[in-house]
C-alpha cells in the first residue's frame, strides 16, 4: 500500500441461498470490473460459509474515485441484484485512511 493518504471501502454483508452460481458469476465479473477503475489500489474478500457473513473490502486512492466505482452502470446492476436476490442484508463504511506501515518477518 501507499505512504500516501487512500480511501476504504468496507462492505459487510450476509448471503441469502439464491443461485450460488450466479452469485458467483457476478462476483467475479465484479471483481475484474473494479480493478480496471481509475485509482484501484486492491480489494480483498472472506465469507464465513457457516454464517454466511462476508466481508470486502476496496482501497482506492480518493474518494472521487471510489464514487465513480459506485455509479459504474454493471456496478449499479450489482447493487439492485444485492438487494433483490444475493443478501439478506448489508452495511458500508467508507473512511480516509492517513497513515499506514507494514511489517513482515524475516523468517
Amino acid at each position: 500500500m501507499s505512504s500516501e493518504p487512500y480511501v476504504v471501502c468496507i462492505f459487510r454483508s450476509t448471503r441469502t441461498d439464491h443461485s450460488g452460481d450466479e452469485y458467483e458469476e457476478w462476483s467475479n465479473r465484479m471483481d475484474h470490473l473494479v480493478a480496471t477503475m481509475p485509482g484501484y489500489i486492491g480489494h480483498a474478500s472472506f465469507r464465513d460459509d457457516a454464517t454466511a457473513r462476508g466481508v470486502t473490502i476496496s482501497y482506492f486512492q480518493s474518494m472521487a474515485e471510489l464514487v465513480a466505482w459506485k455509479h459504474v452502470p454493471e456496478h449499479l446492476e450489482a447493487q439492485g441484484l444485492g438487494r433483490t436476490a444475493f443478501y439478506t442484508e448489508y452495511e458500508i463504511e467508507v473512511a480516509d485512511i492517513v497513515r499506514h506501515y507494514e511489517w513482515t518477518s524475516l523468517d
